[in-house]
């Protein structure tokens, strides 16, 4: 509010008010308050120090809107009410140039003599305070911690200098006009900002929430597209395993290299490859076929898994279309509905997780990890270990993970609350399948996973083994680098 804009507020609120006794206090926030001085219509003395928007006027509520918005009093707007019980407002008071408001309270009545008192509003932007004075103008309380002469407790009470040298601008979008109050106008103005700066910063929340999913399923895309390139020699593992079959008995061996001739090129070249010095010719061609083959499993499903990234990136930016032409068209309901749908839930999800942690304190026969986004993650130990851990331990929509065609650990991934387990925690699970498994050593491991409600046990079979009904299948590293409880 600028300086003209405060002393047509108290001309017109000055005759109102004086004469009256404050009441009742809301703290409507840290730094907005409004005082009861029983007018009459619902009229409360409304105040904002916010700093970038201090405001005074009077304003039209009901009683149960103040309280249902109303936050505890603070010290001071508590001491304010008690300092100010049974006064008496004798004047409002405005410099010329200054931002600054004084309302003089008196008390006036038999029950003996009360000290003077002033509330100073000071509506000067960065510096905007609330202050108590005593009869000589000391400051006996403040809202806020102020700084600079004449601003800090027992001292005599100035106006900030710079307030005189550069006036506040007009409220920006409001024209004062003949007719209603200038109260009223400018609530109506203040209401319609705070309802503007609600829309921008939901819809600020809501792109970068985008944004964040957006972004996250592009560096899934890269690292999948990664991921598949390493696969791109498949085909060669074959043609080696091949040539070494060809050449079993005419290779010529030099501790772990191995001189072929490639009968299936042109002319027959003599090529040389890098062989394990311990294996045979033939154990190495296995060795071979067996990384293609697994090569080319891994191959299918990050293809696959590559289609999914694609389909959820043209999704999201589907939405984020249909966010900006709600943002363009300042629809408030359809950015609310587009909010419940896209922002995280507002579900406790730490809560959730430590509710669980403290149910399941010790599980015997179990490793636990946390992921990286917070899941817990279980590993079986031994064969009955893993029976206990998936049968009795683990809940119908946990994600279960196991090496594939390797004895190894079942491994639990719990969800927390409603939300979706991250890919991200699904390959750290993954790894730690793969790393508690006979295919530790191996540099890339199959490994099959799936909801724990897709699982049944084998009548009969020895521990550990399932039956699976259903399951998806992922390539990765074993690692064991998580944070273990």
């Amino acid at each position: 509010m600028d300086d003209q804009a405060i002393a047509d507020v108290v001309h017109e609120i000055a005759p109102q008010l004086i004469g009256r006794f404050p009441g009742k206090v809301f703290q409507l926030g840290p730094h907005k308050f409004a005082i009861d001085f029983r007018l009459p219509d619902h009229n409360y003395l409304f105040i904002s120090i916010e700093p970038a928007q201090p405001q005074l006027y009077l304003i039209k509520r009901r009683v149960r809107d103040l309280e249902k918005q109303s936050i505890p009093l603070n010290s001071f707007i508590a001491s304010l009410k008690k300092e100010l019980s049974q006064q008496n407002l004798v004047s409002i008071k405005k410099e010329t140039g200054e931002r600054v408001v004084y309302f003089n309270f008196v008390r006036k009545d038999d029950a003996g003599p009360a000290p003077e008192r002033t509330l100073v509003a000071q509506l000067t932007g960065r510096s905007a305070n609330l202050f108590l004075l005593n009869i000589d103008g000391t400051i006996i309380g403040h809202a806020k911690s102020g700084r600079g002469v004449g601003q800090t407790l027992d001292e005599r009470y100035q106006p900030p200098p710079s307030q005189r040298l550069q006036n506040a601008p007009p409220a920006q979008g409001l024209t004062v006009q003949q007719g209603p109050s200038i109260s009223e106008q400018l609530d109506v103005h203040y209401r319609t900002l705070a309802v503007e700066q609600a829309f921008k910063l939901k819809a600020k929340a809501a792109r970068a929430e985008l944004g964040k999913k957006i972004g996250r399923a592009r560096r899934l895309l890269s690292q999948l597209k990664s991921d598949l390139a390493t696969h791109d020699n498949a085909d060669q593992q074959k043609h080696i395993g091949d040539l070494l079959l060809a050449n079993v008995s005419s290779a010529k061996r030099s501790g772990n290299r191995a001189k072929l001739i490639d009968y299936f090129a042109e002319g027959e070249p003599e090529i040389e490859i890098e062989i394990d010095d311990s294996a045979t010719l033939a154990e190495e061609a296995s060795r071979r076929f067996a990384l293609y083959s697994r090569s080319k499993r891994a191959a299918k499903h990050i293809a696959s898994r590559i289609e999914e990234a694609k389909r959820e990136i043209a999704e999201l930016n589907s939405k984020k279309e249909r966010l900006e032409n709600i943002i363009a068209e300042h629809d408030e309901l359809a950015l609310k509905d587009f909010a419940t749908d896209n922002l995280p839930q507002s579900t406790s999800d730490e809560t959730a997780i430590r509710t669980r942690r403290k149910q399941d304190q010790k599980i015997p026969g179990t490793r636990r990890y946390l992921s990286s986004d917070g899941f817990e993650i279980l590993v079986g130990r031994a064969a009955r270990d893993n029976d206990n851990l998936t049968f009795k331990v683990a809940r119908p929509n946990d994600l279960w993970l196991h090496a594939a065609d390797y004895p190894g650990s079942h491994v639990v991934v719990r969800p927390i609350g409603r939300k979706e387990i991250p890919q991200r925690t699904i390959i750290e699970a993954a790894q730690l399948a793969a790393y508690f498994s006979q295919a530790k050593d191996d540099s890339k491991v199959d490994v099959h996973y799936t909801q724990r409600k897709f699982l049944s046990k084998i009548k009969g079979a020895a521990p550990g083994l399932v039956r699976m009904s259903r399951f998806k299948n992922m390539t990765v590293r074993p690692k064991e680098e998580l944070q273990r409880f």
